[in-house]
């Protein structure tokens, strides 16, 4: 006799009963035993099924699947705020290509992603500012708003209706995106203030040091960051690390952030209010300090001193320490220990010759040819064409003054130009071609110019720099096809042709030399290799 649950036993049962009871059974007992051969079948058919999308808006769908780290506020708003901001750029592209059924999809998923960045670091943070809730509204508000237009594009036919609706739907993302960006500055802007307090008010060495570390990290996300660093004070905080003896240990880490920070105008600003430029003359003239610390120091000189940041030239504390700076950056040159170390210390004085003519006057004294000359020898300290970019920089710079060609002359320097001019790359990276071409260029202008010393043309035609010239000039692969290489070359060309014409056969002289500038040029630059 069977027994069933709440006492009752099958022989009470009617036999209807019984019939419709066994069928129960067997039906549910049949199901369970075939449901994890059911399930995996059902799930082979789907994904045979599923397409293999090659559109890069799909690659995205689960790219938060493992989530930042929990109790990290900073690694949740970056990744939730490049999903966000990817999410948004691929939506307006498929709006442009009116896929509109892509364009909710993405809405909708959007929406997700925001709430979840709201939610999670809520969590996180615990407590909101008034100002940051606001935002989170206005977010989500024009989260909604995107998805309910974009779902009523679908239900339209009409293309002139749907044209209306479409600059719409534009608008909206255009101030989600807004909105997007003014709470996430909030968000990161709460977070960094708490990275530059603890530094700020740390007197343990760890903590700073982690601190620290979380703040370059957060540089080398890019200069909006970079600007949120400055603002809140992280230039002012690392530069009192950098003034206590406590923290030397920390000296290069700090250093090296703030380099990265003064990449953006806010930065350099504050490095001025704290008198940063005499604080890294002291390191960099300080012995005590390890080459390290004196190497990151040079860093940010290189930094606040680049050619390619027009809010760096009027650093008046720059020029009243700027002897000491040079003085102490060839002496690193000349003591570097490794590439590394040579590359940052050669930067920064590439970089002084730019922002200072004087520059050159002082490194003439302290005999930095013969320094940066002997160095193109050591493969140690030069072994890279990016390091070559450095030195010829700072010798075409301080070619423009008359006693540079003697100098160069007494250190043979006119056979290492030469060999300049047959760099190289290595690997093939567009970073090392550009890099090449650079020192080729360079190495070109500083031989036209120091070519005004007939001494040194004498010099570069017993050398056979002509021949090297006319080369480059004719073969587009020699220089990569650069047309900057090209002009430098054919005006290098001309100048020694001018001391010794006997130099160059009756087609070069025609081609090269006798056109204007511009002729020859194009002549050259639309050469195939087969002419030569």
């Amino acid at each position: 006799m069977m027994a069933l649950p709440g006492g009752r036993h099958l022989d009470s049962i009617p036999l209807q009963e019984q019939r419709l009871h066994f069928m129960q059974v067997d039906s549910v007992q049949r199901w369970m035993e075939d449901l994890k051969l059911m399930t995996e079948c059902e799930c082979m058919c789907v994904l045979q099924a599923k397409p293999i999308s090659l559109e890069e808006d799909t690659q995205g769908d689960l790219i938060l699947a493992g989530g930042p780290g929990p109790g990290d506020p900073l690694q949740l708003l970056l990744k939730r705020g490049w999903v966000i901001s990817t999410e948004l750029r691929r939506i307006g592209q498929k709006l442009a290509q009116d896929r509109w059924a892509r364009v909710h999809s993405m809405s909708v998923r959007l929406t997700c992603h925001a709430r979840s960045m709201v939610s999670e670091y809520s969590t996180i943070s615990r407590t909101v500012s008034q100002e940051m809730g606001q935002a989170e509204k206005l977010l989500m508000e024009k989260c909604s708003e995107l998805s309910a237009v974009t779902e009523r594009c679908l239900q339209v036919e009409n293309e002139h209706v749907l044209k209306s609706m479409k600059a719409c739907v534009s608008e909206t993302l255009s101030l989600l995106g807004e909105h997007f960006g003014q709470l996430l500055e909030l968000a990161l802007t709460r977070e960094v203030q708490a990275l530059v307090r603890k530094i700020d008010t740390s007197d343990n060495i760890y903590i700073t040091e982690s601190t620290t570390g979380n703040l370059f990290s957060l540089t080398q996300e890019g200069a909006p960051l970079c600007r949120i660093i400055a603002k809140e004070g992280g230039v002012v905080a690392l530069f009192k690390v950098c003034r206590q003896d406590s923290f030397r240990c920390l000296y290069p880490q700090a250093l090296r952030t703030l380099a990265s920070i003064c990449c953006v105008e806010e930065g350099v600003h504050q490095l001025e209010k704290v008198d940063g430029i005499l604080c890294l003359a002291d390191i960099l003239t300080d012995e005590s300090h390890s080459e390290a610390t004196r190497a990151e120091a040079a860093a940010v000189v290189a930094q606040v001193t680049s050619p390619h940041l027009s809010f760096t030239q009027h650093l008046t504390s720059f020029l009243e320490n700027m002897e000491e700076i040079v003085t102490a950056l060839i002496k690193l040159c000349q003591e570097a220990s490794s590439g590394e170390v040579f590359l940052l210390a050669s930067a920064a004085l590439a970089n002084i010759t730019f922002f200072d003519k004087m520059a050159c006057e002082m490194l003439l004294q302290l005999n930095a040819i013969r320094v940066l000359l002997e160095a193109c020898g050591d493969k140690q300290r030069v072994d890279t064409p990016y390091t070559r970019d450095q030195i010829v920089t700072i010798l075409a710079n301080m070619s423009v003054l008359e006693q540079c060609g003697s100098d160069i002359i007494q250190e043979n320097g006119v056979q290492l130009i030469m060999g300049m001019l047959s760099e190289k790359p290595r690997s093939g990276t567009p970073a090392e071609v550009a890099a090449c071409e650079r020192v080729q260029q360079k190495a070109a202008v500083t031989l036209a110019r120091l070519c005004r010393d007939p001494d040194v043309a004498q010099e570069a035609v017993r050398l056979s720099c002509m021949s090297r010239l006319i080369e480059l000039c004719r073969s587009p692969s020699e220089r990569n096809s650069s047309d900057a290489v090209l002009v430098a070359c054919l005006a290098a060309l001309r100048r020694l042709a001018g001391v010794c014409p006997e130099g160059l056969q009756d087609s070069d002289f025609q081609q090269l030399v006798q056109p204007r500038l511009l002729d020859s040029f194009l002549l050259c630059s639309n050469m195939e290799e087969s002419f030569v």
